[in-house]
């Protein structure tokens, strides 16, 4: 077969023309310093990337829930040991006032007048306000948990079993994990029965509310006052355990959601970003090897008559 001058001058130009297309392509790597710059650079690669950036979205995602979360959560403990706080001062306050033998009746009406003050700041801080939201209020709409007024309970009613958890304000912590953020005032406070259902129960503001009373008026009820306190000072300090162990639920999964960030991010740069040095040293080795594509090109292809005529 008879090889033309022509021949040879089209395939060395196609030589010559992969040449520069390679060292183009390390260029570009080199300057936007990623391996994949079209999916076309590396179909599977690209599918792995994509499939890993979503995993990492999911992940920041998460992350931002459960800092939310934490926030929610360490509001909510906070507000509880100071009510708590509160609830202890009014018991001893109550106890003095039903000391018949050092208290007068001016020294009681004013422990009465304390007790109504603590209870107004009980209502004020079972009214607290998060992003919004009132943190006893539940999945309430509303702007407060607690008429200020009449102390009744305006939020949404506390989950009754397995089949109302929708009901619960969770954060997302991880694709398979949810975790609640929240406790209501009947779950935290107590709940006043209506007149007539046995046995009769009330929440704290009732009590503190009637033990304001029952000091100046009826110092024989007092007694029955402070039994109820405990009932609804052990339901504070259980809501008080609850919230601990939510919270440490929700440190735990912020670590992990912490590694699985950085094992995507390192997954990620593995599968996208390029390896200086072995780029450079690739781009180097085809520079080269284009230097002597052109040399060799120029030794292969005939003069022609312009180069007689120069």
């Amino acid at each position: 077969m008879r090889i033309t001058q022509r021949s040879i001058a089209l395939t060395s130009l196609q030589g010559l023309n992969r040449n520069m297309e390679a060292i183009g392509k390390l260029q570009q790597q080199l300057t936007s310093g990623r391996t994949i710059n079209k999916p076309s650079d590396d179909p599977t690669g690209t599918n792995t990337a994509m499939q890993t950036r979503q995993e990492l979205a999911g992940a920041v995602q998460h992350a931002r829930n459960i800092s939310d979360g934490i926030s929610v959560l360490d509001a909510t403990d906070s507000v509880l040991q100071s009510m708590i706080a509160q609830v202890h001062t009014a018991k001893e306050r109550a106890l003095n006032g039903v000391n018949s033998g050092s208290m007068s009746e001016a020294g009681r009406a004013a422990v009465a007048a304390e007790l109504v003050g603590i209870r107004e700041s009980l209502l004020g801080q079972a009214n607290t306000v998060v992003q919004g939201h009132p943190l006893f209020g539940g999945v309430t709409s509303g702007t407060t948990a607690y008429d200020v007024t009449t102390g009744a309970y305006q939020g949404f009613r506390a989950p009754t079993g397995p089949a109302d958890t929708a009901v619960m304000v969770t954060r997302q912590v991880s694709d398979a994990e949810a975790v609640r953020v929240d406790i209501t005032g009947p779950e935290a406070f107590g709940v006043t029965s209506a007149a007539g259902v046995t046995p009769a129960t009330r929440d704290l503001f009732t009590i503190i509310g009637d033990l304001a009373e029952n000091v100046v008026d009826d110092p024989a009820a007092v007694a029955a006052d402070l039994d109820a306190l405990d009932v609804a000072l052990n339901s504070m300090l259980k809501a008080v355990t609850d919230i601990g162990s939510r919270t440490n639920r929700i440190e735990t999964a912020k670590q992990v959601n912490s590694d699985l960030q950085l094992t995507l991010t390192t997954r990620s740069g593995e599968i996208e970003n390029i390896d200086l040095a072995k780029t450079i040293m690739n781009l180097e080795m085809q520079r080269t090897g284009y230097q002597a594509a052109l040399g060799a090109t120029a030794k292969a292809i005939q003069p022609t008559l312009l180069d007689f005529l120069r």
